[in-house]
């Protein structure tokens, strides 16, 4: 799929698509979802299709399922208030977006130095993260699940090699999340634009660097036409979670029944879109290098203590926004510690001894 051609799809207003059975007719609550990402959008936006249409094929008519991409009913960043206020039931998105509104959300889609996916979901569904999201979400009458995963993201495109720090100053990047703020503390300008703007941005010269997600969501985009070098392992977003959103109002009103289809589907999609993404990275990595070009580079330790020495300034700064921010925070990072030594010894500990015996990532 060409990259311009489902950009333009979204531009040429496909509008709501129902996906609903003809039971509908007969009645049914109406779920309106609005979605952060382009319609058909490679990975990310098929994801959030893919879900919808699953929770109108599970709920078999008893919920009204409409599907509205970016651009379609409200801009991909509109999405929070349109559901807060009530004007539709739910969007699919990334909650580090929504920083603005209050710091901590950003610890439910990913943060630097963060949790890995299967870390990530520990937390939220054994750890206690749900019920802090829930508690973030709750100031804003939301309800949130998670539903969906792009597992540890690329490093980012740059014009540049990225050697030291200082290559960061100045720099013009997209990045957003506490991401961003850990870039603009070591000197960079960083704004963040919703993905159909990106490829504009870079070509332009409005922007220097950009991140996405990974090499499958990354080839699509063509990023590689105004930037070669391409960073692996980031630290801004080594896993986590997207969400789906709900009005409060809304998921108190459904039935217990209706919520289990709503959750099914979540769980379903989350573990589909981070299996996706494993399975096709890998392939599309290699087509970036081979088809285009692309020059892979990874961060040296210097860049990368760099990063963590502005992730502390950020994590304090962090905290002090409220009591609720700061409970988020340290909660995240003692799970974080606890689960990362346990994974350091067996899941790490295997995979780089597999590694090395099987002579893969050399």
């Amino acid at each position: 799929m060409e990259r311009r051609k489902f950009l333009k799809g979204a531009a040429l207003g496909a509008g709501a698509t129902a996906l609903a059975t003809p039971a509908l007719a007969q009645g049914g609550k109406t779920l309106t979802i609005v979605s952060t990402w382009p319609r058909d959008f490679p990975g990310l936006g098929i994801s959030a299709q893919r879900l919808a249409a699953r929770i109108g094929q599970l709920s078999d008519g008893a919920l009204n399922v409409e599907y509205f991409a970016s651009g379609e009913r409200v801009g991909a960043f509109d999405v929070f208030d349109e559901v807060a206020s009530g004007n539709a039931q739910a969007y699919i998105g990334a909650e580090y977006y929504f920083t603005g509104k209050h710091p901590a959300f950003a610890y439910f889609t990913s943060v630097p130095f963060g949790m890995s996916t299967p870390e990530w979901n520990a937390w939220i569904k054994f750890g206690g993260g749900q019920e802090l999201w829930d508690e973030v979400s709750g100031e804003f009458g939301l309800k949130a699940l998670a539903a969906g995963s792009t597992g540890t993201q690329a490093g980012g495109w740059f014009n540049k090699e990225i050697e030291s720090a200082d290559d960061l100053k100045g720099l013009k990047m997209r990045i957003p999340g506490l991401g961003g703020q850990v870039l603009s503390k070591l000197g960079a300008s960083t704004v963040s634009v919703p993905g159909s703007q990106i490829y504009e941005n870079l070509v332009s010269g409005a922007i220097d660097a950009t991140e996405w997600v990974g090499p499958y969501n990354d080839y699509f985009m063509k990023f590689y036409e105004a930037a070669k070098y391409y960073y692996t392992a980031g630290m801004h977003e080594p896993g986590g979670g997207l969400s789906f959103s709900m009005n409060r109002a809304f998921y108190d009103g459904l039935s217990d029944w209706e919520r289990a289809v709503i959750e099914a589907a979540c769980n379903e999609e989350h573990a589909a879109s981070h299996e996706e993404n494993i399975a096709k990275n890998g392939e599309y990595l290699a087509k970036l290098v081979d088809e285009q070009g692309v020059q892979v580079r990874a961060f040296n330790d210097d860049v990368w203590d760099s990063f963590g020495e502005a992730a502390e300034e950020v994590f304090e700064e962090t905290r002090d926004h409220s009591e609720l921010a700061a409970r988020v925070n340290d909660d995240f990072q003692g799970k974080l510690r606890e689960m990362g030594t346990m994974m350091a010894q067996f899941e790490v500990g295997y995979i780089n001894q597999r590694n090395r015996v099987l002579g893969l990532g050399e």
